[in-house]
């Protein structure tokens, strides 16, 4: 068994183990970054395009010309990108009541979706304005036990009145992989032989740039996704897109403002460059947080801990999950990376009822942005089995340093 004054060594022997994959990411940085630099590129960005417009934001050169930017990016037909989208939740609520109308049918295909969306579906006369508050049905196949979706009960649940099909691209708080733009692909095709006219959308939070393709570029008709988790760099402030077919995104932005003006309107209030910068900083960024979830991984998986995905697993999205034996390690991992962060270390977060969550849920995140999911935290419901999700780091070099302290805490903590 592993002492605390073995850390060296661990350290060594897991960079050691994970070069190869580390050079892997590098060139899927590459290949994404030239990506953003080409639609840049491809849109004649100038420094004009960062002044800001007051009031309505008629005309504003820059917001527009930053859609298409976006659009261009996930080689999609449209985009709508915008400081005024408060969370990944809020936007995926604006793509969805877009979408939908009453008498219609979501169904979600990858399980129950993340926590914060169980209030936007809602039940029938809740009276919080939910979609099944506007007579929305809405149904979720639950994943076969290998992780894998239950095509013969989709089938069954898929009627006439069914519209959209939901994709949940992340693991969110499940114990699984993260699906793959392949394993997208397969599904999206799939669901067209079944019926072309179904709309499918897919929450992209978290998945931005882990791989060389995005939803939209294997057929997804609209896809969403929040500024403050991969695509904002770690430097927007505040947001979130829509992107895919003009159709939709349009409907989704009479769903962000009114009906009839859309994105037409907007001031931007300061943010256009930082949205911009973060867009071409989100490859090397989101780099940076995977080599780190690669590193968290072999580290706990060094001294006992079991892991999802392993270090050797491919990756579709940012969070990596680590499997406690009680409540009180996972508190204990939680507050290590607060300890670790270089905005508000002092504080030590403790388990609350936070709003969205069936669960108390402990949060350790001393992040230069309010909740930036793509800046190092970690986070988990207060439930058996106790796992906890760490996600983020923009550089690699301050992920091993909170892993490195957190399996020290751990180490002394059994050695003791």
């Amino acid at each position: 068994m592993y002492k605390p004054e073995d850390i060296q060594q661990i350290v060594e022997e897991v960079e050691a183990q994970i070069e190869h994959k580390l050079k892997a990411v590098d060139a899927r940085i590459d290949t994404n970054q030239w990506k953003v630099i080409d639609a840049f590129q491809k849109n004649q960005v100038s420094d004009f395009h960062f002044n800001d417009s007051t009031g309505y934001g008629y005309n504003d050169r820059g917001r527009e010309i930053l859609d298409k930017v976006y659009a261009n990016v996930f080689d999609a037909e449209s985009a709508i990108v915008r400081p005024h989208f408060v969370s990944g939740t809020h936007t995926i609520n604006t793509a969805l009541f877009g979408l939908l109308r009453p008498g219609d049918h979501l169904l979600f295909i990858t399980g129950k979706p993340y926590d914060t969306l169980h209030n936007v579906i809602g039940k029938s006369g809740d009276g919080l304005g939910s979609l099944q508050d506007y007579d929305i049905h809405y149904s979720a196949v639950d994943l076969l036990s290998d992780g894998s979706v239950n095509w013969e009960e989709i089938i069954k649940n898929i009627n006439n009145q069914t519209k959209v099909i939901g994709i949940q691209r992340s693991r969110g708080y499940e114990w699984r992989s993260a699906f793959s733009i392949k394993e997208i692909e397969k599904m999206i095709s799939k669901i067209k032989t079944i019926n072309p006219e179904l709309i499918v959308f897919v929450d992209n939070c978290y998945g931005e740039f882990t791989e060389t393709l995005e939803p939209t570029q294997v057929g997804a008709d609209l896809i969403a996704g929040s500024l403050i988790k991969n695509p904002g760099g770690g430097i927007a402030s505040s947001g979130g897109y829509i992107a895919g077919k003009k159709k939709y995104v349009e409907l989704a932005s009479y769903r962000l403002t009114a009906p009839g003006i859309g994105g037409e309107v907007g001031a931007m209030l300061g943010t256009t460059r930082t949205i911009y910068q973060g867009l071409f900083l989100a490859p090397h960024f989101v780099g940076q947080a995977l080599k780190g979830s690669i590193f968290a991984a072999s580290m706990f998986e060094k001294i006992g801990f079991e892991t999802h995905p392993n270090w050797k697993d491919s990756r579709s999205d940012l969070i990596q999950a680590v499997q406690f034996e009680n409540r009180e390690q996972l508190i204990s991992f939680v507050q290590s990376i607060q300890k670790a962060s270089p905005v508000d270390a002092h504080v030590v977060p403790v388990p609350w009822d936070m709003p969205g969550y069936d669960h108390p849920v402990i949060m350790g995140a001393g992040t230069f942005i309010q909740g930036g999911s793509l800046e190092l935290s970690a986070d988990g419901p207060i439930r058996p089995p106790f796992i906890a999700y760490m996600q983020g780091g923009l550089t690699y070099s301050h992920c091993k340093f909170a892993v490195i302290n957190a399996v020290k805490d751990m180490l002394y903590s059994v050695n003791s």
